[in-house]
């Protein structure tokens, strides 16, 4: 499993020697490399800025996990599985053609945003601070972190089918 602070280089190191037009080559119907990477910068920006904004609050209780958020977590947060099929949720889809320089931008940000979150809360708040996940529901800055490591995993082949032509 890649460690969250490495994120930047898993994901935009491939992309680094990369024309511009690879950012925006796709399969037909599928996103191309700009919009995964944008995708995964939205999720990691939304949820980062979330918990910036409850930083400050008092404890919180984890609400307790429907069944399907428990399978999720299973195959999502343990083995790294992510069903097929599933669409983004909408608060993370991304632009039609997102600027390269610009989503560089944001992905990286939002890593160190995270990272001054750790610093910050952890471990004062690691079991008493949550943001809803659409699918695994409440979630620790911890789990979070977990999450978007694997969710870039994920992402990260079919970036790097898209930079193999595929």
């Amino acid at each position: 499993m890649t460690a969250f602070n490495d994120l930047p280089e898993f994901i935009l190191g491939p992309l680094a020697a990369r024309s511009d037009s690879d950012w925006y080559q796709a399969p037909p119907g599928k996103w191309c490399t700009a919009q995964i990477v944008h995708h995964l910068a939205v999720g990691i920006e939304g949820s980062g800025r979330a918990f910036e904004s409850r930083a400050d609050k008092p404890a919180m209780a984890r609400r307790p996990r429907s069944l399907f958020a428990r399978i999720g977590h299973l195959l999502i947060m343990n083995l790294g599985w992510f069903p097929p099929g599933r669409k983004a949720p909408s608060q993370s889809l991304p632009a039609e053609r997102p600027e390269r320089a610009a989503v560089e931008r944001q992905f990286t940000e939002g890593v160190q945003r995270f990272l001054d979150l750790e610093r910050r809360l952890l471990p004062t708040r690691s079991a008493d601070l949550f943001v809803k996940h659409p699918v695994l529901g409440d979630l620790t800055l911890g789990e979070w972190m977990r999450f978007h490591v694997r969710h870039a995993e994920h992402h990260a082949g079919q970036i790097r089918g898209r930079l193999a032509g595929g």
